[in-house]
């Protein structure tokens, strides 16, 4: 890993989040990304679209922190996230006139090295740009000596000690709060560049700048830490990724989401006017309900409740959200560490018409006995799609067998051994049999990034905020209590129904789902008239006998009657984590569909609500883009 470039450190000034602020008003804060890689015009849209106060944007998914591992192992000069550079080029001098903040995520391993760099792009505007970086995330190089002192660095799910891992580390990074950013704000910084904060923190920390919060403010900043969740993933809010998208208008490109937050946490939802997609509250809840491991969602800053969250139509394309109740934090915080765990490669065979069965399963004799002795490991073997009964073409008569081989390095995983051993079966195998020769990962192994998400004391963070001239600002810790553990909610039993349907459950509810770590978290909400039905219906066992994914891991499932939603979280489908488990979903983003797929008996008076397929309408807009053909 390289050498931050911070500046020269001068004395360590302590920062009381008390002097925070600007009072007045709701802050309006936009999004401009919510992954590195998301579009990237979004900040020049941002900017020809309705007014805010700061712009927010998050570029460091546990993948994208994986891939920057991969970058520092290849020896890349730069290890923060290249898009947000390229998003900010051409922009920064009208967002300097215009007096706008940025925040952004975007510093990855080497925040000082962005900062720099947007200083330098400043200078040559002939401009000059304050630009804050918050430090202190990095834990690599005091992993020895944490552990000396008693941090066991335990996994997030399974509680077993780091050292039980086996693997070496490359990267530990703590996942920070908001109240170094409202201290680089607070000095008058135009940018805060940050390496791994909570996804929420970006906005928590503008909103506690903006309003003067103190660590005590625990209800506000829950709203805050709610606000900042539902904007953070970009247009999934404004229509991306919802179940319900068929009745989103412009969904060529849903526009870039703002939360206009309150004084009091309280927050409205909108969108830049103009702009495809809409909000919604079932676009807003889908966002509530994403990638969360139950109804308290912590936050560095603020434990928040969401089952006290009310989701309320404000307006076209204005949401209201309120009620958020916030409880002091929790005394660790997640570390995300990671380590090179081997070489991987991908090829996929084609299997096409009558006896799928037996020729996937020759295939994959075959294709065992040829990668033996080849210092391969074969990590698994999926098939994907089934063969139609009277196919009306080729393609939907073929089936997919996915074959993923590991290795301790990347020779063996080589497309002159790894592709070639498994096309040599092909004339003596099944017939109709090919495979991709041209599929990207056939031709390059790339390395194993493996995952551990492990739990750290607060107290023993060292986070700090650098300015321009290099003082340093130590950020001191809120109050922490331990959080309580839930107990997974019971589902009611079933009233009796005379007369029912059977349908796809995507019929008459809408659902979103995520990952954390190598767990998938699973909503599903439908009308207020369909509310009993669904808590009744979707017990853990009937989950279980719905969702094959779930087949002898642990479930949990909690209610959320304000949102008339059922959550579950499956741990363990997505093995140690997106970036280790070689599955063709690797982030199980499409759990959610395959279970809105799936057939239940549904009483028939449900069918017949106006809104049934899709719950909420979308306001009407006159300023609304027309509907078009994929929207």
């Amino acid at each position: 890993m390289s050498t931050p470039t911070t500046p020269n450190v001068r004395p360590t000034v302590a920062y009381s989040p008390h002097s925070v602020g600007r009072n007045g008003g709701v802050v309006r804060i936009g999004n401009c990304s919510g992954f590195s890689g998301d579009r990237r015009s979004a900040i020049r849209e941002i900017l020809d679209g309705d007014p805010v106060d700061v712009i927010v944007g998050d570029y460091l998914a546990e993948v994208t922190m994986a891939s920057m591992v991969q970058r520092t192992a290849a020896g890349h000069p730069r290890l923060w996230s290249d898009e947000f550079a390229i998003q900010l080029e051409g922009n920064l001098a009208e967002i300097l006139d215009r007096g706008i903040k940025v925040v952004v995520n975007a510093g990855g391993f080497d925040p000082a090295g962005l900062a720099a760099q947007v200083r330098a792009s400043a200078a040559a505007l002939g401009r000059t740009a304050s630009v804050a970086h918050v430090a202190g995330d990095n834990l690599l190089g005091r992993l020895e000596e944490l552990t000396a002192a008693g941090e066991q660095f335990s996994h997030l799910d399974t509680g077993k000690p780091l050292p039980d891992w086996g693997l070496t580390p490359t990267s530990a990074n703590a996942y920070l709060g908001g109240w170094g950013i409202a201290a680089a704000l607070t000095t008058g910084a135009d940018v805060v560049i940050c390496p791994r904060v909570t996804d929420a923190s970006l906005v928590v920390g503008a909103a506690a700048w903006w309003h003067s919060w103190t660590p005590t403010d625990l209800d506000a900043l829950a709203g805050a830490v709610v606000a900042g969740h539902i904007i953070e993933c970009g247009p999934q809010v404004t229509g991306g990724n919802f179940s319900g998208f068929t009745a989103i208008p412009g969904m060529l490109a849903p526009g870039f989401p703002i939360a206009e937050i309150a004084a009091d946490g309280s927050c409205v939802i909108t969108k830049h006017a103009g702009q495809g997609g809409a909000v919604t509250t079932d676009t807003v809840t889908a966002q509530l309900l994403y990638e969360i491991q139950g109804p308290l969602y912590l936050n560095p800053d603020v434990t928040a409740d969401l089952r006290t969250v009310h989701v309320e139509e404000a307006g076209p394309d204005r949401v209201a959200v309120h009620g958020a109740t916030g409880s002091a934090p929790s005394p660790t915080t997640k570390v995300a560490i990671t380590a090179m765990a081997g070489w991987e490669n991908t090829v996929e065979a084609y299997l096409c018409g009558l006896d799928i069965d037996a020729k996937a399963a020759l295939v994959e004799a075959q294709a065992r006995a040829a990668w033996a002795d080849s210092g391969v490991r074969l990590h698994r073997v999926d098939r994907i799609g089934t063969a139609g009964e009277d196919p009306a073409t080729l393609e939907s008569a073929t089936v997919t067998l996915r074959f993923v081989g590991r290795a301790d390095d990347a020779e063996p995983l080589a497309p002159k051994r790894f592709y070639r051993a498994l096309a040599s079966t092909i004339l003596g195998s099944i017939p109709g049999f090919h495979c991709d020769s041209h599929h990207p990962r056939a031709s390059k192994p790339s390395p194993v990034v493996a995952y551990w998400p492990g739990l750290v004391s607060c107290a023993v963070l060292q986070e700090t905020v650098v300015l321009d001239d290099g003082t340093t600002l130590s950020v001191v810790q809120p109050q922490r209590a331990e959080v309580p553990v839930l107990e997974s909610d019971v589902a009611p039993e079933p009233a009796p129904v005379a007369d029912t349907v059977r349908v796809p459950l995507g019929r008459v509810a809408h659902a979103r789902c995520g990952d954390k770590g190598g767990n998938s978290n699973i909503g599903i909400w439908v009308a207020p008239e369909a509310w009993d039905w669904l808590r009744a219906e979707l017990s853990v066992a009937r989950f279980r006998a719905l969702c094959a994914e779930s087949a002898g891991l642990e479930v949990t499932r909690h209610e959320f009657p304000l949102l008339r939603a059922v959550h579950f979280v499956v741990h363990g489908n997505l093995g140690t984590g997106a970036s280790d488990n070689g599955r063709l979903d690797a982030l199980g983003k499409s759990v959610a569909e395959y279970l809105r797929a799936r057939h239940v008996d549904v009483p028939t008076h449900l069918l017949d609500l106006s809104c049934a397929a899709g719950l909420s309408a979308a306001p009407d807009s006159p300023d609304r883009q027309e509907r078009t053909e994929l929207g």
